[in-house]
């Protein structure tokens, strides 16, 4: 068995995916049996062909884009190691990554999902790799700014877990599937990722079956990777310069981000909370999907 598996989902990102692949097979460079799978969601921009150059790497294509979780779960058959990583294309990781990150999983058997500190290309935390679950409370006061107002009350800033300290390891309710690292035991377990989710959402709802599974989440800033965030949606204005997304990619990239809060809600909270609460909070959500559309 290998130590870890590596899976990085491209679509149209071929310049940013190759960037990430020589940083990873870098990082990997004798240090551990892993295995590499590049899984291709039907690119238009030659990627697929321009990853054949690695020799280290298998290949899977997707005769259409899948999404996130169904393309994920392509690659699931051909795991090997005791590890898999999901790991975006528009991420750079460092040398002492992967060493880092695999010692702690050795160390703490009870973390079934890990995470390193995810930075923007700026420095800054994507909070996406630090999150609290969106309760209704936890949406109210972040999407009301509320929790922008008090970043660090434990009260009101639960959707990004403000209080805690970012320069310690500790645990979290949710990482990003930035990168995304499991044992494959529990991925198995679970079913690996949720299908009901095109893009957006997957991560959130994987944890959250890891956590009601009794496994843990955990955040370790002790190594980082550089996250490129937003280039194969267009939507985040950080990336927005070096996207190549069309229109149309941008609208369902919108789309789909309030699509989720939906699903998400739907699937793990309609039976958690009283009627008026889920009419409340289906409302905020038909909101903020009027706000995003007129983008």
């Amino acid at each position: 068995m290998k130590d870890l598996s590596i899976i990085i989902l491209n679509y149209n990102t071929k310049d940013l995916l190759l960037d990430c692949l020589r940083s990873v097979i870098q990082a990997t460079k004798n240090q551990y049996h892993y295995q590499l799978i590049v899984v291709d969601n039907a690119s238009t921009d030659g990627s697929a062909a321009a990853v054949r150059q690695f020799s280290q790497l298998k290949l899977i294509q997707s005769k259409k884009n899948l999404g996130f979780a169904a393309g994920n779960n392509l690659a699931i058959p051909y795991l090997q190691g005791r590890y898999a990583l999901f790991l975006n294309p528009d991420t750079v990781v460092f040398p002492d990554t992967f060493t880092t990150m695999i010692a702690f999983m050795n160390r703490q058997p009870a973390v079934g999902v890990a995470t390193c500190r995810v930075e923007l290309a700026d420095g800054r935390l994507d909070e996406g790799c630090h999150r609290g679950f969106p309760t209704p409370w936890n949406a109210f006061c972040h999407f009301s700014g509320l929790e922008a107002i008090f970043p660090h009350a434990k009260l009101l800033a639960g959707y990004t877990l403000g209080h805690l300290p970012l320069t310690t390891v500790h645990p979290i309710d949710a990482c990003s599937g930035s990168f995304f690292l499991i044992r494959c035991e529990l991925g198995q377990k679970l079913g690996w990722w949720d299908q009901d989710y095109f893009w957006y959402g997957e991560d959130l709802d994987f944890c959250y079956r890891v956590r009601q599974a009794g496994e843990q989440v955990y955040f370790v800033p002790t190594t980082k990777i550089i996250h490129y965030k937003g280039v194969a949606s267009g939507i985040k204005k950080h990336s927005r310069a070096i996207s190549t997304a069309s229109k149309q990619t941008r609208q369902k990239a919108l789309a789909d981000s309030v699509k989720v809060m939906r699903i998400f809600y739907q699937k793990h909270y309609r039976n958690k909370y009283p009627a008026w609460i889920n009419w409340l909070t289906m409302r905020g959500i038909d909101l903020l999907g009027m706000l995003r559309r007129s983008y």
